[in-house]
């Protein structure tokens, strides 16, 4: 696993795993958050988080090799061009959602399925 440098108030640098430096950056991706905060709360320097956050945007802080899955598109009629459906089916797991989403909960949705 790939750890990356820090300097925490000691002047001690701090190695930080992949899954930590992804965990920190999933943090400022809530609504309302504030990078230099989170960024203070664990000894980062906030420039150092948006870069993270650009690792991340680039899939280079997944934890584990993403796996590709089967998809299969189909055409509804009828439908209200701001709206849509989305049908996962995923081992057991069958998830349908109606209406707008946003590509980040839908993200989230399909990581925890994924586990």
């Amino acid at each position: 696993m790939q750890a990356i440098s820090t300097s925490d108030a000691g002047g001690k640098r701090r190695h930080r795993s992949k899954l930590e430096r992804r965990r920190i950056v999933e943090e400022t991706l809530k609504p309302g958050a504030s990078v230099a905060g989170i960024a203070r709360s664990h000894g980062v320097n906030a420039n150092q988080v948006y870069h993270w956050r650009e690792l991340y945007g680039e899939g280079r802080l997944d934890v584990a090799p993403a796996e590709l899955l089967p998809v299969r598109v189909e055409e509804v009629a009828n439908v209200e061009p701001r709206s849509g459906s989305i049908r996962v089916e995923f081992g057991k797991a069958r998830i349908h959602i109606e209406g707008s989403v946003d590509h980040e909960s839908l993200r989230i949705v399909l990581e925890q399925v994924a586990r």
